[in-house]
């Protein structure tokens, strides 16, 4: 990313004066990945000015900065995120619920600084720059197709480690609040599906980025639609079976395998590979094990899990994945047709990371675990109704993939523990009146086959 700042004022007067609101602002943010640890210091990546902050305003700033946190791995960057700041004179009331604070100090001092994404008019500013492709400073903007004008804006509120705005119901914008340099897969993999003729993800029209970072993606709002998670809440709510969906779901993302393996290089999994995935399940697993006691007498049998898996060998295919596949990244449209989303992967792991080739079975334990969570929201527990649903899913991937992949399970069961094993810290954590969820499959998977 550069290491110039592109703004009308310097840099080194406007990250002081803006410091003071930062650090109370960003911590309290859903997508501020350092919760927990004390907020040192900033650094300024880039500043650009989209709107002039000269007048009254509004003006919009847009700021990569880094933030500085202890205990961060030796010879790691910080972490940058992305601003989009409005600045005004004087803030209207409907954007009172927006603002960051007042600046105190510096050129800008006296003026109201907020979330620039909740302003209409600053988020229409931000579509009219992609429908107009070119340069602003450090930012680059590119479309693939004519845009329409003057789409009116909303942000969602439902986004956790990104934020989103929809225009007119017509497209949906996602703004990667954390950046790092090289191609996000949730833009690098859609525009791959849509130049292999995969129907099954929204195509990219728009993007912009700064350096090799990418910043935010452009898609079409799939609006008449509902994510898998609901739905399937829905039919335990009304006691109905989902297998027809899920298996519906298995053909939809054993689709998206394979227009992502025609797309994108693919090769063999090498023994030694395998060896080390397994090894550092292990590890995850005695980790894990001193963290929830309540897994120390399945140990051993989770152990062969992994054992049976490094012992497996190579021979299968790696290739690009979706990397975070569960009921809550999929739409089914009003036609019944399935489509999957936000391809980013895991955003806690390291971009390089998420880019690699890995089995596809890692996409499917992802699933098959997301449906024992969909039942657990039933009483009382409706367990059956999610083994149906693996089931089912598996059935539907077989028929488009042609391999099932519980005729080759090692790796798939393997995938599905690590999974299981990283759930039940989570829970025993943040929710131990959902602990029962993943020990079932703890005390399942374990079990002798």
């Amino acid at each position: 990313m550069p290491e110039t700042a592109s703004t009308t004022r310097a840099p080194d007067a406007l990250l002081p004066a803006l410091a003071p609101l930062l650090h109370e602002w960003l911590p309290r943010q859903r997508w501020f990945a350092g919760k927990g640890r004390r907020v040192t210091g900033f650094t300024l990546d880039a500043a650009t000015e989209l709107l002039p902050l000269d007048g009254a305003g509004p003006g919009l700033l847009h700021l990569l900065v880094r933030v500085e946190q202890p205990g961060r791995p030796a010879g790691t960057p910080a972490d940058c995120y992305q601003l989009l700041l409005g600045v005004r004179t004087q803030l209207p009331p409907r954007l009172g619920p927006a603002l960051i604070g007042r600046i105190r100090q510096g050129p800008l001092a006296g003026r109201a600084v907020y979330e620039g994404l909740r302003d209409p008019r600053l988020a229409g500013l931000l579509y009219e720059r992609l429908r107009a492709p070119g340069r602003t400073g450090p930012l680059r903007f590119h479309a693939t197709t004519a845009l329409p004008p003057a789409l009116a804006p909303r942000m969602l509120d439902a986004e956790q480690s990104n934020s989103s705005l929809v225009y007119g119901d017509s497209f949906i914008l996602k703004i990667f609040r954390r950046v790092s340099p090289g191609a996000n897969p949730d833009l690098e993999l859609p525009l791959a599906l849509a130049g292999a003729g995969c129907a099954r993800v929204p195509a990219p029209v728009a993007w912009f980025e700064s350096g090799a970072a990418t910043l935010g993606v452009l898609q079409p709002y799939l609006r008449d639609s509902r994510d898998g998670w609901r739905l399937a809440l829905d039919a335990l709510a009304d006691g109905r079976e989902f297998t027809t969906e899920a298996r519906a779901l298995g053909r939809a993302t054993a689709e998206v395998h394979l227009a992502l393996a025609a797309a994108l290089p693919t090769r063999k999994l090498q023994r030694a590979e395998t060896e080390q995935l397994a090894a550092a399940m292990d590890r995850r697993l005695h980790a894990a094990a001193q963290a929830v006691p309540a897994l120390l007498p399945h140990v051993p049998g989770l152990r062969a899990v992994f054992a049976a898996a490094s012992g497996a060998g190579g021979g299968g295919a790696v290739q690009r994945i979706h990397g975070d596949l569960h009921l809550g990244q999929t739409l089914r449209g009003s036609d019944g047709g399935w489509a999957v989303i936000d391809f980013e992967g895991e955003p806690a792991k390291p971009l390089d990371e998420r880019r690699s080739p890995q089995p596809t079975v890692r996409d499917v334990a992802g699933m098959l675990r997301s449906f024992d969570y969909a039942a657990r929201t039933h009483r009382p527990w409706n367990a059956d109704w999610a083994a149906r649903c693996r089931a089912a899913y598996c059935t539907g991937y077989a028929e488009a993939a042609g391999a099932d992949p519980r005729t080759d399970p090692a790796l798939l069961r393997a995938y599905e523990t690590d999974k299981a094993v990283y759930e039940v810290v989570y829970e025993a954590r943040h929710r131990p009146d959902w602990l029962p969820v993943p020990m079932s499959a703890i005390e399942r998977l374990a079990a002798p086959r």
